[in-house]
């Protein structure tokens, strides 16, 4: 009985811990980031915000950082013609398909301290994670029809 009660123990502590391929994953992401380029699945001209903090032109060229042992993170827009300085979040990686690589990213902005003064978080795709080069995708519906952002980093 003993036996049987530390089997389901080690099951239930076993799959409640990340999966390998999201450890190496968070791994690869431990680090500093540009955020280089977003382009739309669509052509033409957007007035998008993201993550409703600022527009496209202030987060190309922003600097993220990524602390995957507690799941924290900062993003430094310093285009002088935005709102510029330092933004703090939290993060989570969720596998969607080991296959595919295809996960599910939130990112839920926070107080330098950590804390969130809204219940408001983003989901994102994280489409592809090399070490030097990573892919986010967002979709959103416009007019029904679903637009992605697509925000691609480098290392």
């Amino acid at each position: 009985m003993k036996r049987i009660f530390l089997l389901l123990i080690t099951i239930s502590v076993l799959s409640c811990s990340s999966s390998k391929t999201v450890r190496d994953s968070k791994k690869v992401l431990k680090g500093e980031w540009t955020l280089n380029k977003i382009d739309y699945s669509a052509l033409g001209t957007y007035n998008v915000t993201l993550l409703n903090d600022a527009s496209k032109a202030c987060f190309e060229g922003s600097i993220w950082r990524f602390i995957p042992n507690n799941n924290t993170g900062t993003y430094n827009i310093n285009d002088a013609n935005c709102s510029p300085g330092m933004r703090y979040f939290n993060f989570t990686i969720q596998e969607i398909d080991e296959q595919t690589g295809l996960y599910g990213f939130l990112l839920k902005p926070t107080s330098e301290k950590g804390k969130s003064d809204t219940n408001q978080g983003f989901r994102l795709t994280l489409k592809s994670l090399s070490d030097t080069n990573m892919q986010w995708q967002q979709t959103v519906y416009v007019d029904g029809k679903p637009f992605i952002i697509n925000m691609n980093f480098t290392k």
